[in-house]
């Protein structure tokens, strides 16, 4: 099958995945016309996330009337109180031309859950595992905005397994080679080990060609 151009698509993501699209970009794999960026970590402010996505949507819109939102969508954004208002909500309100990636959030664009299945028994024997991409390092302080040791060691240790990063583009032997002491402390905060897992971008690609295909014919997501 033709690889879709993306060259009259704009790209509206979330920053926890500036690291992957602009790999892409940058090695000529997508030629997006634009890619515009929201705040990384923003799943814990819905509402700032809402705000953030609609504004670079509308951006997005000056230049090209096509644009592709990489956000998850069950997990990404979580609206206590109103459960009814989901991802989708949002996306339909701003109209055609707007598709989503098809995925739950950042990890299942780079591995499917068959994948980490199969990634958690190679190297936690099972174990439940924290998922993490190289944005969830490079962007901790974004992400874990306002966590402190104390929520840290609610909810990481009983992820037996470790964190695994899932890294399409050998980041982590860069930040561990660069950066040995942060590491090691990132490690501590969380009261569990760390380690890297190489995937490719292959899956990305394809669920970012996916939606370039129904952007060109017109035709909206489900």
């Amino acid at each position: 099958m033709t690889e879709p151009s993306f060259s009259d698509i704009s790209i509206v993501s979330c920053g926890t995945l500036s690291l992957e699209l602009n790999h892409l970009q940058q090695e000529g794999i997508i030629d997006a016309s634009q890619i515009l960026y929201t705040t990384p970590g923003l799943h814990q402010d819905i509402h700032e996330l809402e705000r953030q996505l609609v504004r670079q949507i509308h951006k997005a819109r000056e230049k090209t009337d096509k644009v592709l939102v990489v956000y998850g969508g069950k997990f990404c954004y979580v609206n206590a109180d109103e459960p009814t208002r989901q991802m989708r909500t949002i996306i339909d309100e701003q109209g055609p031309g707007v598709a989503r990636i098809e995925a739950t959030h950042c990890m299942d664009m780079l591995a499917d859950e068959t994948e980490r299945d199969a990634i958690a028994r190679e190297v936690a024997g099972g174990e439940p595992v924290w998922w993490m991409t190289p944005g969830w390092v490079k962007f901790r302080k974004l992400v874990f905005k306002g966590w402190d040791k104390g929520l840290a060691n609610e909810n990481f240790p009983r992820h037996t397994g470790g964190a695994v990063v899932l890294d399409a583009i050998g980041y982590m032997d860069r930040y561990m080679e660069e950066n040995p002491e942060e590491f090691l402390d990132y490690c501590d905060w969380m009261g569990i080990p760390m380690v890297a897992y190489p995937v490719t971008l292959d899956r990305f690609t394809s669920l970012l060609a996916d939606q370039a295909r129904k952007l060109h014919s017109g035709e909206l997501p489900a």
